[in-house]
């Protein structure tokens, strides 16, 4: 467990620094902006694949890990290039981070994608703009695991952030045959409207901690003056995957940005606030939180899956257990 926590710290503190040096770049909008090349989910470099042999899958969409950067030419770029190593390498840190955090037996795919910039989420528009391009990678990766690595194995479909709103079109265009492998979807990190929920039969509530073909979603904070996202119409409590008031009680290290070794656990006192449908955090100690740009202090955004990562791999594990019963 240790092992797994030190690696975990490591990898989201190299995420962290990446993204803070790039966001600094300027955020204007020319006739030059530059898109970059297209991945090929032909090649091996286009995926972070861990094949554990396992009797399920995890296909993860990471959150956003790049900013607007400038390019030798002087054009700005938006979008991630899957084919630049320094643009990579945050990428690659979230998906070996959460690779290491929650899959354990299962199997994991994740694809690079050129996800939109952090700035682009300044904007309603902009990031109405920008998304299509990140979504419709997405939406090509997915149908390349289906048909050449899933091998008609069930799966979780699991995506924060960014890649959460990109899971939720997924799950909008899903045909029968796929839904009925699909586990679950763990929707982290973004809200999902009562439209949405009316109008896409494959998103269905979870209840509890193993019903399966079911979505989880669920966004922390200190309190309601905190959230970044309106109401959401799904959520659950992730440290007892209930949907009523009942507090749960976890005790962990609240920053994955600094050594294990080097903080005290918090107490965490956790419950759903059943009237804003958002999940109550009391005892947080850590400071270094706040997200730059779209951040807001005690809004706990960024650490969806760190603080509750036992949690949530356990949970993985007794769906997929559930599912295949």
């Amino acid at each position: 467990m240790e092992t797994r926590k030190n690696f975990g710290t490591t990898i989201i503190a190299a995420i962290v620094s990446c993204l803070l040096t790039v966001i600094s770049c300027s955020t204007r909008q020319t006739a030059e902006d530059f898109v970059p090349a297209e991945p090929n989910y032909d090649k091996p470099s286009q995926w972070y694949v861990t094949d554990r042999q396992g009797q399920a899958d995890i296909f993860y969409i990471i959150s956003t890990e790049t900013g607007d950067y400038t390019n030798a030419d002087g054009s700005i770029c938006h979008y991630a290039d899957t084919y630049a190593d320094s643009l990579r390498a945050p990428l690659l840190g979230e998906m070996k981070g959460v690779d290491t955090l929650l899959s354990g037996r299962l199997n994991f795919y994740a694809p690079y994608y050129r996800q939109c910039s952090l700035q682009s989420f300044g904007s309603d528009s902009v990031a109405r703009e920008r998304l299509p391009l990140a979504v419709d990678d997405v939406r090509r990766a997915f149908a390349h695991y289906l048909k050449n690595n899933n091998q008609g194995r069930p799966f979780i479909l699991a995506g924060f952030s960014q890649g959460a709103v990109i899971a939720l079109q997924l799950m909008s265009e899903m045909n029968d045959e796929t839904y009925a492998r699909m586990v679950a979807a763990y929707i982290i990190g973004t809200n999902i409207s009562q439209e949405m929920l009316d109008n896409n039969s494959r998103i269905r509530p979870a209840q509890g901690a193993d019903d399966t073909g079911v979505t989880i979603c669920y966004n922390s904070v200190r309190d309601e003056s905190c959230s970044l996202w309106p109401r959401s119409a799904v959520a659950i409590n992730p440290a007892n995957w209930h949907t009523d008031s009942q507090e749960a009680t976890i005790i962990t290290e609240p920053s994955p940005l600094v050594s294990i070794d080097q903080q005290q656990k918090d107490t965490l006192r956790v419950h759903l606030d059943t009237a804003s449908n958002l999940v109550f955090v009391g005892g947080y100690t850590a400071k270094d939180y706040v997200l730059p740009l779209i951040g807001k202090e005690g809004n706990y955004h960024s650490r969806e899956i760190w603080l509750y990562r036992d949690q949530l791999r356990e949970n993985m594990e007794l769906r997929v257990s559930a599912f295949l019963k």
